[in-house]
C-alpha cells in the first residue's frame, strides 16, 4: 500500500525521463537523416540555414539533460523554445486545426511544450543528478 502514497519527486522523474526519451528519438532521427528539411524550412522563413543545427541542442542535448536530471529547468527552456520555433516556422497553419481522429494538429508539439513548462516550474525533483542549482 505504500506505493499508493503521494510521491511528487517520482512523478517529476517519470515526466523528465518520458519527455526526454520521446524528444531524443526526434534528435536521433536528425542525426541519422540530417537537418536538410529544417534548413529548407528556415530558408523559406528568411532565416539562415545554419540555425538548423540548433535542433541538436533542443532535440539531443536538452533531452539528455532531462533524462539524467542535470539543470532540468535550463533543459526545459531549451526544449520549450524548440517547440515554439517548430510551431512558428513549420506549423502555424495547424494552430486551429484538428486531425481526422479529432486530435489537435499540434498535439505533440503542445505536449512537449507544456511538459517542458511544467518541468521549468517544478525543477528536476530529488531523483535528479543535480538538485542544488537554481537551474535544477
Amino acid at each position: 500500500m505504500k506505493i499508493m502514497l503521494k510521491n511528487n519527486d517520482l512523478g517529476i522523474m517519470i515526466l523528465r525521463v518520458a519527455l526526454g526519451m520521446l524528444m531524443l528519438l526526434h534528435g536521433i532521427a536528425k542525426i541519422k537523416h540530417g537537418t536538410g528539411f529544417i534548413e529548407g524550412v528556415f530558408e523559406q522563413n528568411g532565416l539562415p540555414k545554419f540555425l538548423a543545427y540548433l535542433v541538436y541542442l533542443g532535440e539531443i542535448i536538452a533531452p539528455l539533460m532531462l533524462i539524467v536530471g542535470f539543470r532540468t529547468r535550463l533543459a526545459s527552456i531549451l526544449l520549450g523554445g524548440t517547440m515554439v520555433v517548430v510551431v512558428i516556422t513549420a506549423a502555424m497553419d495547424k494552430i486551429g486545426k484538428l486531425t481526422e481522429v479529432g486530435a489537435w494538429a499540434l498535439e505533440v508539439q503542445a505536449l512537449f511544450f507544456f511538459g517542458a513548462l511544467a518541468l521549468f516550474f517544478t525543477g528536476g525533483g530529488k531523483f535528479a543528478a543535480s538538485t542544488k542549482n537554481n537551474w535544477d
